[in-house]
């Protein structure tokens, strides 16, 4: 019997809830190895087998909240072409970071490093949105440029930053900006763990909200929903989600772009199914592009944010060279 349209995306949502997890665990064993994976289960590989197991969580952890970042931004800014990089999120969150790392602060609490991060990454918001802020409004062309040319300035910063520090922080601060999933410190990434959960709980709350806010503010504020209240709570979350995922993951691009579109294709725009089908397809890609950085050139890695700009970047083509009619749903 064919799948009634209803039923259709529901079912899609499952299968996403099983397979997600699934492939998850089995990118544990990409890398070192891959063609002999039982010896990860060997006493003398215990350590390797750690490691991985915190590689692949923090992977899961940064590629959900890079899609749940970017699923919002698009619906909130009415842009399909919006996610964390390309808005300059990302490069915001990345020399607030980079600030506090020069500044010691890790050394104080593992929260103020993400911290750092949010306060970066919201500054560059706030100043994005003005750049782009035109007396008829925002447009997605300028929302683009304003966060490209952002995204440069605060580049630039950041390359400043680096010929400021030492030798063992140019190389560390180098390699976090191609984008690096090896835990170095487990405080911290348990506490974005934490931040970044709730986070995501409170914005799987307001999945309504969002969807009222696909009928534009005049038709979101006929049914009764306070639009600017509900925006500005959102973004919020948003990029905090962005600013701690890049505060233990380095600068990864085109996540929360990919993810949410892939969602919406499988699910469709209803939030309440697209928000947890977007964060397992992002946590699937990010830590299957980290296996595959570690495997493919094996023993040399590739950073996982070369890997996911080279599928990412042909991605943002082609949706920025189709009309934005034909791309929203």
């Amino acid at each position: 019997m064919p799948l009634s349209p209803s039923s259709r995306p529901q079912r899609q949502l499952a299968l996403l809830l099983i397979a997600g997890p699934l492939l998850i665990l089995v990118a544990v064993f990409l890398g070192d190895g891959w063609r002999e994976p039982w010896r990860l289960w060997q006493a003398d590989h215990a350590g390797i087998l750690e490691m991985r197991l915190w590689r692949v969580g923090l992977g899961a952890l940064v590629g959900a909240s890079l899609a749940l970042a970017g699923s919002t931004l698009q619906t909130v800014l009415r842009n399909p072409l919006a996610e964390p990089y390309v808005l300059g999120l990302s490069s915001g969150a990345g020399l607030g970071t980079a600030a506090g790392i020069v500044l010691g602060v890790l050394a104080l609490h593992p929260v103020l490093l993400p911290f750092a991060g949010f306060v970066g990454a919201m500054c560059s918001l706030v100043i994005v949105y003005h750049l782009a802020r035109t007396a008829r409004g925002t447009t997605p062309h300028t929302l683009i440029l304003a966060g490209v040319v952002w995204g440069s300035i605060t580049h630039s910063v950041l390359m400043f930053l680096v010929t400021q520090s030492s030798a063992e922080g140019l190389q560390a601060i180098l390699w976090w900006m191609l984008g690096d999933l090896q835990v170095y410190e487990t405080r911290m990434v348990i506490t974005v763990c934490w931040l970044n959960g709730i986070a995501a709980i409170a914005l799987y709350t307001r999945s309504r909200a969002l969807n009222a806010l696909l009928l534009g503010d005049e038709g979101a504020g006929h049914v009764g929903l306070h639009t600017e209240r509900v925006k500005a709570v959102v973004l919020v979350l948003a990029t905090l989600l962005a600013a701690a995922a890049v505060s233990v993951s380095g600068i990864i691009a085109f996540v929360g772009l990919i993810a949410p579109h892939m969602a919406r294709a499988m699910v469709g725009a209803d939030h309440r199914r697209l928000l947890p089908a977007a964060a397992v397809i992002g946590a699937t890609f990010l830590v299957w592009a980290d296996g595959i950085g570690r495997t493919l050139l094996f023993p040399v890695e590739i950073p996982v944010g070369v890997l996911t700009a080279l599928v990412g970047g042909p991605f943002f083509l082609v949706l920025l060279r189709r009309k934005q009619r034909e791309i929203w749903s």
